[in-house]
């Protein structure tokens, strides 16, 4: 007997080794009666075949002498009660051994894949809702976590001797090996770029020696502090919320609130700090190579000495320029900070937590930094500074 084979018709019986299978129609509903012993060696039978053309409304499978039996009868009733729902009958096995029905219950729920839950499209106005929610919440979190930092440095300056010096130290020393040689390449190849775009338009006036001027200006009020703070958050803002993060997992956090000690000042201070003091001291190096990057390019391109050049970058950039942009780098890294220690203390207690939180603090202290550059050029520009 084959797969597909037809059965005979109705009040016949079936014999396949020591399987037995009888079939026949009662009225609106068709008996089937199985028996013998089901092996796996046999093929099942189809159900087309077994039903023929019967005009039954709902389908019952009864034992009749049934013996042993494996996965074949199991797979005979599972196809039987998908034609049965595809044909749009009622099907009805109450009468096998519950072990049996049991096992037909649980191999028809895995057959059969459960349909996905519907989910509801937002429209455009409930999408800018959540964000607005999502950013008010953020907002929430910067400004309680500003507060807690704020009473933290109060008390330090009150007891200066329980602040954790050697740590600050430390993370100034980390910030410092990490940012120098990634400053120096960025820094130098900006004032590469400044003067030689500068030099393209300046040159066709015979205006060439201009070029110190803008870049002198340009790398020593905004592009050295930016560049800088940028790196610096991708580097150590970045390495805040992943040590933080960790520490937020592993329940260290939770071990210094149990003992009575402030996480925010024991842990966030001295990293703040660390960074907001190293800061400008990083700005002022970007503003050295900078000015490097475009004396290479006067030298190289517009044959201008770098004696001229150096005296035309002094006569145009003073000393006020210079004091802004540390002023505004001073505000960078306090941003850095700020971004860093949050987004690492708000961290997920999961792996994908910490990678998350890591993310999340380059994206706010960008952010943050673009934000106060965009104030502080305000204010600059109603103080004409």
């Amino acid at each position: 007997m084959t797969a597909r084979q037809q059965l005979p018709e109705a009040g016949t019986e079936l014999r396949t080794a020591t399987a037995k299978l009888e079939t026949g129609q009662s009225g609106s509903e068709c008996l089937v009666k199985v028996g013998g012993d089901w092996r796996l060696s046999e093929p099942v039978p189809s159900w087309t075949g077994v039903l023929g053309e019967k005009t039954a409304t709902s389908m019952r499978v009864v034992p009749e002498g049934l013996g042993k039996w494996d996965t074949t009868l199991v797979l005979f009733l599972v196809h039987g009660q998908a034609w049965c729902a595809k044909s749009k009958k009622d099907f009805h096995v109450e009468a096998l051994p519950k072990n049996l029905q049991a096992l037909l219950r649980q191999v028809a729920g895995i057959s059969e894949p459960k349909p996905m839950a519907k989910t509801d499209v937002k429209s455009t106005w409930g999408l800018a809702g959540d964000m607005a929610k999502m950013w008010a919440s953020h907002a929430m979190e910067m400004v309680s976590f500003i507060g807690e930092c704020t009473l933290g440095f109060m008390d330090a300056a009150k007891k200066p001797r329980q602040f954790r010096w050697m740590d600050c130290l430390f993370e100034m020393q980390q910030c410092w090996a990490t940012s120098l040689p990634i400053v120096s390449v960025v820094s130098f190849l900006v004032g590469v770029i400044l003067a030689f775009q500068a030099a393209i338009q300046l040159r066709q006036f015979g205006a060439a020696i201009f070029v110190a001027d803008l870049v002198g200006l340009a790398v020593v009020r905004e592009m050295g502090p930016m560049m800088a703070a940028v790196i610096v958050a991708g580097g150590t803002g970045a390495g805040f919320a992943a040590q933080l993060g960790n520490m937020k997992v592993g329940e260290e956090i939770d071990a210094l609130e149990t003992l009575g000690v402030s996480a925010v000042d024991f842990l966030a201070l001295p990293r703040l700090l660390a960074v907001t003091l190293m800061m400008p001291v990083l700005a002022a190096y970007a503003n050295v190579l900078g000015v490097l990057g475009g004396m290479f390019v006067s030298a190289t391109m517009l044959d201008i000495p770098a004696a001229a050049y150096w005296i035309e970058t002094q006569a145009s950039v003073g000393v006020l320029d210079v004091t802004t942009g540390l002023i505004k780098s001073l505000f960078f890294g306090l941003a850095v900070g700020l971004a860093g220690c949050l987004r690492g203390m708000k961290c997920e207690r999961s792996a994908a937590g910490v990678g998350a939180a890591t993310s999340s603090a380059v994206v706010t202290g960008v952010m943050l930094i673009i934000l106060a550059d965009a104030l502080f050029g305000t204010i600059f520009n109603v103080l004409r500074i």
